[in-house]
């Protein structure tokens, strides 16, 4: 069963934080496909089986001896996508994923969005769901808030994993070149089937017809009186990048001194220089790099990034464990 827990943000703000892999799920096997029906129609994974009313995050089981990992979606993401790698990591790893603000089933404010107000929840929802010490493990713009996260509370991660996220500021092109890209979405869409059909195959600003980015935006959609629109305000997406395409983030990528896993895929965003650099920033870094994979790794090629980030979680548990520490109960490859 899908549970989701209320955790309190910076500055009170209500979020969504969710264990796929809760009493009596399969902690073994994948999520269901983005966007199932069921008897009330097409729902995404992020609704499947989760219970009416949030619980409060105290009740998330903190005397599980399971070391904590919380899973941390980019801008136009939500927890649900992390489905899959937290039932894959379950047997080893007490693994939540959050709906940051702005984003799935959290509350929406007008502000503030932004790196700095993403670690701040990220923190909160670490300390309420009593998951320290913790690996972060963050796709995209969850990435940055992972290893912002770790700069200013070292005591509560233990590692951290970025997966194609920049270090250097992608500049103002960037910026209006994404917001260009917002604006062209034919909204509202009719049908999921529509969502998946045009962000699969054919928005003109995707680099090749893929299905997988298909059903990935296709689980960010409600429908509405008139059809399929984001959850995400697109306001607020845009107001989020403004800190991190303007500026560069290798001073605290330098101050992130535990473990931490850089991963690429082949074709993603992160290029192969910038990506060594980081590693080399990092006082403690690793590189994985995974073939046949975009800005999308952990769903263009699971079995791969399944196998990265848990031969990472291993080495960085022993690694605790053989100095000393032994707060983490022990891990293992996949």
């Amino acid at each position: 069963m899908i549970r989701r827990y209320e955790v309190r943000g910076a500055g009170g703000i209500r979020l969504a934080a969710w264990d796929y892999a809760g009493e009596g799920a399969d902690r073994g096997g994948g999520a269901r496909r983005s966007g199932s029906s069921g008897p009330s129609g097409p729902r995404t994974a992020g609704e499947l089986g989760a219970a009416g009313a949030a619980e409060p995050a105290e009740a998330a089981g903190t005397a599980d001896d399971r070391p904590g990992v919380l899973l941390l979606h980019g801008l136009l993401g939500r927890a649900s996508h992390w489905a899959a790698t937290a039932r894959r990591l379950a047997p080893r790893y007490r693994a939540i994923a959050l709906d940051q603000r702005g984003h799935g089933r959290s509350a929406k404010p007008e502000g503030p969005y932004g790196p700095d107000a993403y670690a701040a929840d990220a923190i909160a929802a670490v300390e309420q769901l009593g998951l320290a010490p913790v690996t972060l493990i963050g796709h995209s713009m969850g990435a940055l808030t992972a290893w912002k996260a770790a700069v200013r509370r070292p005591d509560l991660v233990a590692a951290v994993v970025i997966c194609d996220m920049r270090a250097s500021a992608v500049g103002e092109a960037g910026q209006r070149e994404w917001e260009d890209w917002l604006r062209s979405w034919p909204l509202p869409f009719a049908t999921l089937g529509d969502v998946r059909q045009w962000f699969g195959a054919d928005d003109p600003w995707a680099d090749a017809p893929n299905p997988v980015r298909g059903d990935f935006f296709a689980e960010v959609m409600e429908e509405g009186e008139d059809g399929w629109r984001p959850l995400s305000s697109p306001h607020h997406l845009l107001r989020s990048r403004d800190p991190w395409i303007r500026d560069a983030h290798w001073d605290d990528l330098a101050q992130v001194d535990c473990p931490a896993l850089v991963v690429r895929g082949l074709d993603g965003e992160l290029g192969r220089a910038e990506a060594q650099e980081m590693v080399r920033v990092l006082p403690r870094g690793q590189y994985a790099e995974i073939a046949d994979a975009g800005h999308l790794v952990p769903w263009d090629q699971p079995e791969l990034w399944y196998d990265a980030v848990e031969r990472f979680l291993s080495g960085a548990q022993a690694e605790r464990q053989s100095s000393g520490s032994g707060a983490v109960a022990s891990g293992g490859d996949g």
